[in-house]
């Protein structure tokens, strides 16, 4: 039986979740169905658009995705002070771009005057559109229900669209953060369905790439901020031209099946990253096999699971791609 997602997240100890949906019965519903011969891949810019779009409603980032011929991956990053910072007209207003509310939430964004024996009430429709506005799982809602309705009408049919709920790991530290959006931007490329980075439709890596030819980041997607963190509030760690030419040489090895073959360069990235390349190169091509649930080093993964109260430590046997020694990664705010 499916766990409740409450018991799989904790903030105490990550704010990082890849999240994973795939369409009913593997059917190629974003992509060309040899089977109907009908070509669904206009579907793949749907999901795209509205998920950029919640990445400005929700507080919740994108990290990064790949919307794929019959499933889509996506990194997320939960905001949780920027939410708590949200004045209570704010929150309405966030939440009311995707719902229309009640009657009280929608006055009160007006500006008019609610009753004080309506207050109570009031309040606590805030509270819970504040505690929904940076959870995963009303993000996913807000992402998968609106795309199976609109394919639904498209194909004149009823029924399930998605494969039952989406999968959820929490990623618990740098390395698992950076393989992850490695493994998940390079989905097109593993698949053959492009060559370079640059030509990988509907994913966040090629947003990077075309920006990065401008000498700038995309402003939908969670920024990289380098080590110095370049005076910005939040971020990812990391120095994109060095993700970038990482990724890029990851996907080129993998395109050509060139086992371990790592530059120079790139391995003084994982050096600093102390990761060995053999092990990274085996987690961003096998990461949706190698890990099933969370995903970080022995004691990362130990206190994860004390935190949510687990008595045991499933897929600590995982942990031994993340052993070459990682240093916690230092969340950004």
């Amino acid at each position: 039986m499916p766990r409740p997602r409450r018991t799989q997240v904790s903030i105490e100890d990550t704010s990082w979740y890849h999240c994973c949906s795939r369409v009913t019965r593997r059917a190629f519903l974003f992509g060309e169905d040899k089977f109907t011969g009908k070509n669904y891949n206009h579907r793949r810019n749907w999901v795209e658009n509205q998920l950029l779009k919640l990445g400005g409603i929700f507080s919740i980032d994108v990290v990064a995705y790949a919307v794929m011929s019959n499933h889509l991956h996506v990194v997320l990053k939960i905001d949780i002070f920027q939410v708590n910072s949200w004045t209570d007209r704010e929150v309405v207003e966030h939440w009311h771009q995707l719902f229309k509310g009640t009657d009280l939430t929608q006055r009160f964004a007006k500006g008019e005057l609610v009753a004080e024996q309506n207050l109570s009430q009031l309040r606590h429709s805030i509270a819970q559109y504040r505690s929904r506005l940076s959870d995963i799982s009303w993000f996913m809602r807000c992402l998968n229900e609106p795309i199976a309705r609109r394919a639904n009408k498209e194909d004149n049919c009823t029924g399930h669209f998605w494969e039952g709920r989406f999968k959820s790991q929490a990623l618990l530290d740098e390395v698992a953060v950076l393989a992850c959006m490695a493994y998940v931007e390079l989905n097109p490329i593993r698949a053959k369905m492009a060559k370079t980075p640059e030509t990988s439709d509907y994913t966040s890596l090629k947003m990077r790439v075309k920006a990065a030819l401008k000498d700038q980041q995309p402003a939908k997607l969670l920024p990289f901020i380098g080590d110095e963190r370049l005076n910005q509030s939040k971020g990812i760690n990391f120095v994109l031209k060095d993700y970038l030419e990482l990724v890029d040489e990851t996907g080129r090895i993998i395109r050509d099946d060139k086992r371990g073959s790592i530059s120079t360069s790139s391995s003084k990235i994982l050096n600093r990253l102390n990761i060995s390349p053999g092990n990274w190169i085996k987690m961003t091509s096998d990461f949706g096999k190698i890990f099933h649930g969370p995903v970080g080093t022995t004691q990362e993964l130990t206190n994860y699971c004390d935190h949510l109260q687990k008595r045991r430590r499933h897929f600590a046997k995982c942990c031994k791609y993340l052993e070459d020694g990682c240093g916690a990664f230092q969340d950004s705010h």
